[in-house]
């Protein structure tokens, strides 16, 4: 499993919340258990106490990704820096899948976390696939969607830098408003215009009777 997978464990859990409209999804247990995804060895640790936790871990990512958005990259490396340290995990080569032609094992570096509950073991990995992103590809990867009122993270992996938004329903959403917004602005123009000669035909002396 490449480290760069990793870096979506972040993603997904500040994705739970969305600030803007008051939802929040990470409730539950459940919730917190699906996080995991097919790592159901670590999900099964969690308990009712892992749903706080989890959340506290989750406004410390959020805030890494916003000072990211916000250009404090600084500010950006050391939250992140202190969740690595308070969450630290260990590398392991592992080599659970097999090469097709002869049966070796394919070996790839592994993040393999010491967690005392389950908040621990997944903010380790999300904060190492996260530094591993940040460190690979720049601080500037690290995004919040442009499409208000969503804010969702998500992680820059366009050739040219050029993503703004968390998907492409966010992505048409905006494009659709900028579009209205653009057509009020020529309908407003091309009204005041109107009204503006109205008003000089009808002030000037050719316009008189």
């Amino acid at each position: 499993m490449e480290l760069a997978y990793y870096s979506d464990y972040a993603v997904r859990l500040v994705n739970t919340e969305e600030p803007a409209r008051g939802k929040d999804s990470l409730t539950s247990i459940e919730a917190v258990r699906d996080l995991f995804g097919v790592n159901q060895s670590a999900a099964r640790r969690a308990t009712d106490a892992d749903v706080t936790r989890f959340r506290s871990v989750r406004a410390r990512l959020r805030a890494v990704f916003e000072a990211a958005d916000g250009g404090d990259e600084t500010l950006a490396v050391d939250l992140l820096n202190s969740l690595l340290l308070e969450f630290p995990v260990s590398p392991q080569i592992s080599g659970h899948d097999f090469r097709d032609d002869d049966g070796r094992p394919l070996w790839h570096m592994h993040l393999a976390d010491h967690p005392s509950n389950a908040t621990a073991g997944y903010a380790a990995i999300a904060a190492m696939g996260l530094a591993f992103h940040l460190t690979e590809y720049g601080v500037d990867r690290l995004g919040l969607c442009e499409a208000s009122p969503c804010r969702n993270a998500y992680l820059d992996t366009s050739t040219n830098r050029s993503r703004r938004y968390c998907s492409d329903r966010c992505a048409t959403r905006a494009n659709v408003a900028a579009y209205r917004a653009r057509k009020r602005l020529e309908a407003d123009r091309s009204e005041k215009t109107g009204l503006a000669a109205e008003s000089a035909q009808r002030t000037s002396p050719n316009g008189e009777r």
